[in-house]
């Protein structure tokens, strides 16, 4: 018995030893892949947000483009893949790295570096941070004198981390309004007939912030744009103070006589710049106009007053 115990004994130790030796395997013939990236060469920690990974396989197919296998937006993700020749794609914003790996039944871990830096926008309005849907943002890379000369990136969004090459950006922020009252589009439809007011819609106000921005390789830039803006409420009333008059169409205008906005309400509200403004109010086939002020995040309401003009002596 004892020395049945022994080799028992002995038999264990051997196992154990060679597992020690062995490689991570998943036991059910699949390779397990965890991946992350870094900036910069690997020197900084792995990014935790903004990455699209996509594995494709290694073989073209008939048509001569490789096979999508399987794609995540995880910063670190952990796939699950048939032993094989892979090549592993990360995209962050404008910058990408590239890989291929061969797959046994193992367990692995790959770590691709971008050479990019990182860009991640924000707004404010009164030293208030603006809310990210209230944004809209677009990159530009200069050309010839010219700092929008190329867009690059159309669908950024204040507070996301924008991977992009080294080199030098221009950032146009705008502020975006949600149309309280019916749109009155500026150009009739293709029939030649008058456009229908639109319902309600986000739409891009005059509100705009530019900025020129130099992205380092391996560096995060964060950049505030502020907004100097406010909304806006637009009332005919016969009185200051009176009820608005339905059914009134507005035109908002620079001193300058260009276009703003035209709405449709008896009381429609519109973001606009800091800065001076006419306002013609249309009802009852009766026009009335009256100028205002816009002052930074001075929400307030515009009463344009139903005054009939002053009549001449005789």
């Amino acid at each position: 018995m004892r020395i049945l115990a022994r080799a028992v004994a002995l038999i264990a130790i051997i196992m154990l030893a060679a597992g020690a030796r062995a490689d991570p395997a998943t036991g059910d013939g699949q390779a397990t892949l965890s991946l992350s990236a870094t900036l910069n060469g690997g020197a900084g920690a792995p990014l935790t947000g903004g990455l699209r990974w996509r594995v494709f396989g290694a073989e073209p197919d008939a048509a001569g483009a490789h096979p999508l296998i399987v794609e995540s937006a995880l910063a670190q993700p952990t796939l699950t893949l048939t032993p094989g020749d892979y090549v592993v794609h990360v995209a962050f914003g404008l910058a990408s790295a590239t890989r291929r790996l061969t797959l046994g039944p193992e367990v692995r871990s790959e770590q691709l570096a971008l050479s990019a830096g990182a860009l991640r926008i924000g707004g404010t309005l009164a030293d208030a941070p603006i809310d990210p849907s209230k944004l809209s943002l677009a990159i530009y890379v200069p050309e010839n004198r010219n700092p929008q000369g190329k867009l690059v990136y159309s669908k950024a969004k204040a507070g996301d981390v924008i991977g992009l090459p080294e080199g030098s950006y221009h950032v146009v922020s705008t502020y975006l309004d949600t149309v309280g009252g019916r749109f009155v589009p500026s150009v009739a439809s293709n029939t030649g007939k008058s456009a229908a007011p639109a319902p309600p819609a986000t739409l891009p106000s005059n509100s705009i912030v530019n900025a020129d921005i130099k992205v380092q390789s391996g560096k995060l830039i964060d950049v505030t744009l502020r907004h100097r803006c406010a909304t806006l409420t637009l009332k005919l009333v016969n009185k200051e103070g009176a009820e608005a008059l339905a059914n009134t169409t507005f035109t908002v205008l620079t001193p300058g006589g260009d276009v703003i906005r035209e709405l449709v309400g008896a009381f429609p509200s519109l973001v606009l710049a800091e800065g001076e403004y006419v306002v013609i109010a249309r009802h009852d086939a009766k026009t009335y106009q009256s100028t205002f002020e816009v002052q930074s995040a001075m929400d307030r309401d515009v009463e344009v007053v139903a005054q009939e003009p002053a009549k001449e002596g005789p």
